[in-house]
């Protein structure tokens, strides 16, 4: 479905990616991991269309995706949930997830995806009426995930989703993308809380220094020497 290959990218001179190859099937839960500058959210910006690799190619369905416009990448049913969550803090919940239905699908399924996003977090809809701003950083987070779920996505990106929040915010969340990928939506997810990621995912990639390094089941990673060693100090 997703198909990444010998992207190399970077900002300026200085390069980030050095040869990234990955794959998300239709329907799977896959996950990206590694350390701070490892080239995770890199990779992200250029499948997303926010950033223009180098060179190699990605495509969606067969078709190269790497020279579109980040709109036009959405309209085809791929988004991205950046890390910090990016929302419109001046507008209330209703306001950010109503802009997250802007693609002829997210129209089309506005009344359905309204009610999925909520059944997923009735705190949304407690709070609809509330400026994103005033929301805790959990139910921004939330919120952010809900809007990306609001364009009728079949590919979702995450990146961090968990970064900064409570153990007891940090599970829910993760319970959430579950249940988003149980109801058929593939989703890459980057994240640094690697045991956590690799549990969750069918396949896993470790990124480092701009290559990948490991790739596999998620159980079985969390079985490697290498990945002990470096990411679970064992």
């Amino acid at each position: 479905m997703l198909r990444v290959q010998g992207i190399q990218a970077g900002y300026g001179k200085i390069p980030v990616l050095r040869g990234i190859d990955l794959e998300v099937e239709e329907g799977e839960l896959v996950t990206l991991v590694g350390g701070n500058g490892a080239g995770k959210t890199t990779t992200l910006r250029v499948i997303s269309g926010l950033l223009r690799p180098w060179s190699g190619t990605v495509s969606l369905d067969g078709v190269r995706i790497d020279r579109l416009p980040p709109h036009e990448i959405v309209s085809l049913g791929l988004v991205h949930v950046p890390e910090g969550r990016r929302l419109f803090p001046r507008m209330s919940v209703m306001e950010n997830l109503e802009l997250g239905a802007r693609t002829v699908e997210g129209r089309k399924r506005k009344t359905e995806n309204l009610r999925r996003v909520f059944s997923l977090f009735p705190i949304l809809e407690e709070r609809k009426g509330q400026l994103a701003g005033t929301l805790s950083g959990g139910e921004q987070q939330m919120l952010a995930i809900a809007r990306g779920l609001m364009a009728a996505p079949r590919i979702l990106m995450l990146d961090e989703p968990s970064q900064g929040l409570a153990p007891l915010l940090v599970r829910r969340i993760f319970e959430a993308i579950q249940e988003i990928n149980r109801e058929g939506t593939a989703i890459l997810l980057v994240e640094q809380n690697v045991q956590h990621a690799l549990r969750l995912a069918q396949r896993g990639y470790v990124l480092e220094n701009g290559r990948i390094v490991l790739q596999g089941k998620g159980l079985e990673l969390l079985e490697h020497a290498h990945l002990k060693r470096a990411y679970l100090g064992r």
